[in-house]
């Protein structure tokens, strides 16, 4: 796991935050899968992704029209149905500009 290397700002940020329903059925290769399909879409600057409870996901995107085009791909949209029947009992995504970015490494 690390901090996803994004480029200078402006970009984009899709949060997706997550109540997961209980077992797996399927749930994990789902995510991996889905993780390595946004990856070769075109726009795609990276992802960050931790759940304890409360999942949020935060993929990073070149542009809006970046964010259509993976929001709209027939895998993802399969995921996205199976997540509303099986997998998640509520959740909310979230899209926003990054102005401005600044951090730390040791």
């Amino acid at each position: 796991m690390s901090i996803a290397n994004t480029p200078e700002p402006p970009y984009y940020a899709v949060i997706f935050t997550s109540l997961r329903t209980e077992g797996d059925d399927g749930y994990g290769a789902m995510a991996a899968a889905m993780v390595e399909l946004a990856k070769q879409q075109p726009g795609y600057l990276g992802v960050e992704s931790a759940r304890d409870g409360l999942g949020i996901t935060v993929s990073y995107w070149k542009d809006l029209e970046s964010i259509a085009a993976w929001k709209a791909d027939a895998k993802h949209l399969a995921a996205q149905q199976a997540g509303r029947e099986r997998w998640y009992s509520s959740f909310k995504t979230r899209i926003a500009r990054v102005e401005r970015d600044y951090g730390f490494e040791r």
